[in-house]
């Protein structure tokens, strides 16, 4: 491979996915180094004032300010732009700086956003509460009902936000139905990715205009470094997110790039070994929980309602689900009780994490928007891990029997 071939779209596009992920964003420097380059500066010199005037007008190519563009960074947008099948991407300094800007570049006053109700609690605090602080207007809709969709489009409508499979509680979103939708009506839909990644499931191809991601999570998925990124068309990224990403900055640092550029070479190994994980950690926890008078909520396992809907438009259901154990003085015992599976609030990660979401990543919603969303007091959230399968199931299996399940 030559110097230059990773980022030359001519050729690394009609590579396979997992060449894309090992291979495309490439670009050595004149010292030929396998593993890509960090580059940690804030600036760039020139060797003359044309040059900088020139690059500063968008006459000339070339690096002007790490807020803009930065080598390392420009290598993670092209690799993630190749796996998610878009002509473009912007890299973010953090999942919610994705979403935020991705968001807040689209919209103005007197539009307005129809949101699905199932999201992580940040986002949703974008649409409950940011956005019509500035004169955006917001419906929260149930994403899984295809009829609500059309129901809450208005002359106004600008944007159709959602994530599938959703934050906590694992909905499915039915991509093809809602882009058509909003492709009919001239909205823009904007598609959180993160509980899947390019990996497992590509929005695009179901006609997706903006997909964002909390790179986070599978992306670096080992637990290292904050970051995020918005797909999209290159007339998009251009005309739309980037004035807004120059003027206020939410961009990644160098280092934290590099990171999520390794860790991509390994995403769909892990990915695939994660959701195989995970369904089979489901099909062993779905009859104690539903004994005990719980509920399985993961898109995997047949009992989903969705179940078949995630399999048209995902290559795996990925490494995240939910279930209820009805109270929160018994999801505590089950979290007490974990010997092998961490207590966290993150997910993506190559380790097994758990956590309640009810006191943790959506406790500051509220009880009654909880209960909307069905966030309830005994729900556990739980993403599986490349541990050895048997391991998981054990501890599952004693942290179940200490609360009584």
């Amino acid at each position: 491979m030559k110097k230059t071939t990773g980022m030359d779209r001519a050729i690394t596009r009609k590579w396979r996915p997992q060449t894309q992920a090992v291979r495309g964003g490439t670009w050595r420097s004149e010292h030929g180094e396998t593993s890509e380059a960090l580059f940690l500066t804030s600036g760039y010199t020139y060797d003359d004032a044309q040059t900088v005037a020139d690059r500063f007008a968008g006459e000339a190519e070339g690096m002007t300010y790490s807020r803009l563009q930065n080598p390392t960074v420009a290598m993670l947008e092209e690799r993630i732009a190749l796996m998610e099948g878009a002509e473009a991407c912007r890299a973010q300094a953090s999942g919610m700086a994705a979403m935020t800007a991705a968001l807040l570049c689209q919209v103005s006053a007197g539009d307005h956003v129809v949101a699905a109700r199932a999201a992580f609690g940040s986002c949703r605090w974008l649409v409950d509460q940011l956005l019509p602080r500035f004169g955006v207007e917001t419906s929260v809709i149930d994403s899984a009902d295809n009829a609500a969709w059309e129901a809450a489009i208005k002359p106004n409508t600008k944007v159709f936000f959602f994530e599938t499979p959703a934050n906590p509680t694992l909905d499915i979103v039915d991509l093809q139905h809602v882009c058509d939708l909003a492709r009919a009506h001239g909205i823009t839909t904007l598609v959180d990715n993160a509980f899947a990644s390019p990996a497992l499931q590509r929005p695009m191809e179901f006609g997706a205009d903006v997909v964002a991601y909390s790179a986070t999570k599978l992306m670096d998925g080992q637990g290292r470094v904050l970051a995020g990124a918005v797909c999209g068309s290159e007339e998009w990224i251009n005309e739309v997110l980037l004035p807004f990403q120059r003027n206020t900055g939410p961009n990644i640092s160098p280092f934290n790039a590099w990171v999520v550029h390794k860790g991509l070479e390994t995403l769909s190994l892990r990915a695939h070994q994660q959701s195989r994980n995970a369904v089979e950690l489901g099909q062993f926890l779905e009859p104690r929980v539903t004994k005990a008078g719980g509920v399985m909520q993961h898109p995997g396992l047949a009992s989903h309602p969705r179940h078949e809907l995630a399999k048209t438009q995902m290559d795996a259901t990925g490494p995240i689900f939910a279930f209820d154990v009805q109270t929160r003085e018994r999801a505590f015992q089950v979290l007490d009780a974990l010997q092998l599976v961490d207590i966290s609030n993150n997910i993506g990660d190559a380790r097994s994490l758990m956590c309640h979401p009810a006191s943790t990543t959506h406790a500051n919603m509220g009880e009654e928007a909880r209960a909307e969303m069905g966030v309830t007091e005994g729900l556990l959230r739980i993403n599986v891990g490349l541990e050895d399968i048997k391991d998981l199931i054990e501890d599952m299996d004693q942290a179940l029997a200490v609360a009584g399940i």
